[in-house]
């Protein structure tokens, strides 16, 4: 029990009693207040805490609220939509189970669209990276007019994909397309060449509009890779008597290893969902014979004879697998934790 002890000071008498603390030696009284202290700390610990958390979703609210409406809340309607059967007018008309998933495994229009996406996003992503190791190379260095020429090469990537395709579709028309007009003007055709109708000539077609619009990007990014290294690096490699190539084998690959695995993953994913350049080239030809995944997805469902939304929406998700796995397995390959370590 608390003990009550008179104060021993003239003049004071019992009113200047104090408490001692119970399980202290006698003599020694607890500190006024000692107890609420530490609780009124916690108490002003969790308000600034609870405050710091408002303030921050005050500021991150709306960028949540537009991922939810642009992302998560799209990816969920497309998954539920994926095991659902729809009316050709896009009803719902209930749940379907993995109907979807089969019939799109058992398309015969599956093996030839598969190859197709995968020789458009391999030979796009490939070329471009080796053209844009070049083209970095000699944005990097200093002459008369860099400036100029780095915005010029930007405009391919910074206009609107749909123009871009829109115009290359003109430019490669059969009949009035400026291409054919120059290459028989120049005598090197005899006839006017259908790019955009012939099997043989658009893939070909579209693998270089689509570095076109590729290349800007990258070599941007393998631009600022070049900044990055350290001068002091190619000066040493100079002394040493290392020879161009040697120093480029050597010093500026290996260093530029982060933007390069960078650059392929990026336009990995970007190739792969690149829907207006495909669509807008090839929209005219019949059938799925040039089709990339992304473009039969929206066929299947607007295009098709039976508008099967459910399929579109299982394609959607085959999409999702198969970059997923396409990305970790060069990842894989590549080792890309040594890189980020080194």
């Amino acid at each position: 029990m608390n003990q009550v002890i008179a104060s021993g000071q003239p003049g004071k008498g019992l009113g200047a009693s104090r408490t001692l603390a119970p399980g202290l030696p006698n003599g020694e009284a607890a500190a006024p207040g000692s107890g609420a202290a530490p609780a009124r700390r916690k108490r002003r610990r969790n308000d600034h805490s609870a405050a710091s958390i408002g303030v921050a979703l005050l500021w991150l609210g709306p960028v949540l609220i537009l991922i939810f409406g642009v992302v998560i809340y799209p990816a969920i309607a497309l998954l539920i939509a994926s095991f659902g059967t729809f009316s050709i007018t896009g009803l719902y008309r209930g749940f379907a189970g993995f109907t979807n998933y089969v019939n799109l495994l058992a398309s015969p229009d599956l093996g030839q669209v598969m190859w197709n996406t995968f020789v458009w996003v391999a030979a796009v992503v490939i070329l471009t990276n080796l053209i844009a190791l070049g083209l970095a190379q000699f944005l990097s260095k200093e002459f008369f007019g860099r400036r100029f020429v780095r915005w010029a090469v930007i405009i391919p990537w910074a206009a609107a994909l749909v123009m871009t395709s829109q115009l290359f579709r003109l430019m490669f028309d059969y009949y009035h397309g400026i291409i054919n007009q120059m290459l028989l003007g120049l005598h090197i055709i005899s006839k006017p060449v259908d790019w955009l109708g012939s099997s043989t000539f658009i893939m070909p077609t579209m693998i270089a509009v689509g570095i076109f619009v590729t290349l800007p990007f990258t070599a941007y990014l393998f631009v600022a890779g070049l900044n990055a290294i350290p001068s002091d690096v190619y000066e040493a490699a100079r002394i040493d008597g290392a020879s161009p190539w040697q120093t480029y084998r050597a010093i500026t690959l290996p260093l530029l290893r982060p933007a390069i695995l960078i650059a392929v993953v990026l336009n990995m994913i970007y190739v792969f969902n690149s829907f207006p350049l495909i669509y807008i080239m090839n929209g005219s030809n019949p059938g799925y014979g040039n089709d990339t995944m992304i473009t039969y997805m929206y066929k299947v469902a607007f295009q098709g004879a039976t508008h099967d939304v459910g399929m579109s929406a299982a394609t959607g998700i085959f999409n999702v697998i198969v970059i997923l796995i396409a990305v970790g397995i060069y990842l894989r390959f590549t080792n890309w934790r040594q890189g980020d370590q080194s």
